[in-house]
Order: structure tokens, then C-alpha cells, then sequence
């Protein structure tokens, strides 16, 4: 059973930082991609960032880079994401997916496996 777990979320002033972590365990495949998501109340989901398992490409929503950084660890399937110069614009709940492939993940699925998500909120 594939199980995806995110970790990190919190209150920040802005301008603050915040780390997201996120661990994908029982992953049976290779060349999958893991990304972060988010959706603000009354938004659409939006794609955050991406990683690819087999070369490390990344990938960043426009309103993000710059600010935010993307960095796995394969032999724990891990994936982080570094969240600087946070801004109100920013709060939402960030979930951890994985999909298939980086251009997958880029156009935001299918999302093979996700998390429940975690609580980012940036006070003005």
C-alpha cells in the first residue's frame, strides 16, 4: 500500500519561511515524478512545483519562482519544499502528490497517489 505523508505546515508572517516535507512509502515503480499542490479556499488546485525521480528536473509554477525550492531524496522518497518570502497570497493547504512522470506532474495529473495535505497560512 502506497502511503504519502506531508509534514511542515504552519502560520507565518509574511515574508517568513516554512519547509514542507513529504514521504511517499510502498513505492513499487521508478521514474515518477512527486510534486507540490495547492488549493485555496474557493480556488482551483494549483500545481506548486515538480521533481522527477530519474534526473532531478524541476519544475515551478510561475507565482512561486525565485521563492520556493524543490529538493528530493530518492533512496527515502522524500521530497521537501522550501517556502521563502511567503506572502498572504500563499495560504492554502499544500498536499504532496506523486504521478507517473515529471510531465505528468506538470499538467497536474492523474495524480497516482496524494496526500491529505497541510495547512499553510501567511498573515499580512
Amino acid at each position: 500500500e502506497v502511503q504519502v505523508v506531508e509534514s511542515g505546515g504552519g502560520l507565518v508572517q509574511t515574508g517568513g519561511s516554512l519547509r514542507l516535507s513529504c514521504t511517499a512509502s510502498g513505492l513499487f515503480f521508478d521514474g515518477y515524478a512527486m510534486g507540490w499542490f495547492r488549493q485555496a479556499p474557493g480556488k482551483g488546485r494549483e500545481g506548486v512545483s515538480c521533481i522527477s525521480s530519474s534526473d532531478g528536473t524541476t519544475s515551478y509554477a510561475h507565482f512561486v519562482k525565485g521563492r520556493f525550492t524543490i529538493s528530493s531524496d530518492n533512496a527515502k522518497n522524500t521530497v521537501n519544499l522550501q517556502m521563502n518570502s511567503l506572502e498572504p497570497e500563499d495560504t492554502a493547504i499544500y498536499f504532496c502528490a506523486v504521478a507517473v512522470d515529471l510531465t505528468t506532474c506538470n499538467n497536474g495529473g492523474p495524480l497516482s497517489y496524494r496526500g491529505q495535505g497541510t495547512q499553510v497560512t501567511v498573515s499580512s
